[in-house]
């Protein structure tokens, strides 16, 4: 047995490393961006890979490529039912209606008639979303119709560039203020406002659809569960200040305390009935009950470091 593992200083890839050496395990670093990738793992098993939701290299091809070392008869890290709807909100939609899992209610159009007559049957505010996008990019809250009618004929016009960099901005601004980032980190923010990132030059605009979720009010914070090897751990996000987003906004709590077994049991089941390797959900709660905003295979793994303890399928601590 040897694992192929395309190596990304700070990812996931950093700590596989580390294991295969402490346990003797072989491995070999490979370079998935290469030609001959398919060569370079002919003495290999498996392939690991953690890439980026917004790398403008791998989103070209990352998917495709993991999908067809597999065909090859080799073990693939992330697996087909733990990514293929990785960093797709629309695709999550589908997926988590699909197998009856509580899902914020979402609602997706792809035409601008259908999605006019539903705002004007519906009530304000909404939480939009692009299918893509991270740590809260690409989610704003619609608070009227007149947004909404606004934000749709933008999606059925010109479309949503994949990084708005105002938003960015204020957000490495206000990161800085509370001593979470560097001055070069809201240096380049601010550079970011006037030149966008090479991913978004290459995903092209979103348009042609619209995606809006409830908004589910008197949520101070989100959970986060991590389901990995039928473990689960878990985070409390708090929401940013004057807003209602907590991915990405920094101020995360950790005693066991703050977590509810359901909440646990309610991903370690999703996660077993989606055949996933690992999988990350974000949880607000509607009159004491969870629903899931999002999921998704791959995260910051080292705001993860001060977990306490992880349960097992049993509920076990």
């Amino acid at each position: 047995m040897k694992i192929a593992i395309h190596h990304t200083k700070g990812s996931f890839s950093d700590r596989w490393i580390a294991y295969c050496e402490k346990q003797g395990i072989p491995y070999k670093i490979v370079d998935c961006y290469k030609n001959d990738i398919i060569q370079q793992l002919e003495d290999c098993t498996a392939l690991m890979w953690h890439y980026h939701h917004a790398g403008a290299k791998s989103f070209l091809f990352a998917k495709q490529l993991m999908y067809a070392v597999s065909a090859m008869g080799k073990r693939i890290f992330p697996d087909f039912n733990t990514a293929w709807h990785f960093d797709d909100k629309v695709g999550q939609k589908y997926l988590l209606e699909g197998i009856g899992a509580p899902l914020v209610p979402s609602y997706v159009f792809y035409t601008r008639q259908e999605a006019l007559e539903w705002i004007s049957n519906s009530s304000f505010p909404k939480v939009f979303k692009l299918r893509s996008g991270a740590s809260s990019a690409n989610v704003s809250l619609v608070r009227t119709k007149q947004d909404a009618v606004r934000m749709t004929n933008k999606a059925f016009g010109a479309g949503f560039t994949q990084y708005n960099g105002w938003p960015n901005f204020k957000e490495r601004l206000r990161k800085f203020k509370k001593g979470q980032t560097t001055f070069f980190d809201v240096c380049k923010g601010f550079v970011r406002i006037f030149h966008h990132t090479e991913f978004s030059k290459v995903a092209g605009r979103e348009k042609g659809y619209i995606y809006f979720q409830e908004f589910i009010p008197n949520n101070d914070s989100d959970i986060r569960v991590i389901v990995v090897d039928k473990k689960a751990f878990a985070i409390k996000r708090m929401v940013r200040e004057n807003d209602f987003r907590a991915s990405g906004g920094g101020t995360i709590l950790y005693d066991k305390e703050l977590f509810d077994t359901a909440t646990i049991q309610l991903a370690l089941d999703v996660t077993q009935q989606l055949n996933a390797q690992c999988l990350a959900f974000d949880f607000v709660y509607k009159d004491g009950k969870p629903l899931i905003i999002e999921i998704s295979y791959g995260y910051a793994n080292e705001a993860y470091d001060p977990v306490q303890g992880y349960w097992d399928t049993a509920l076990n601590w």
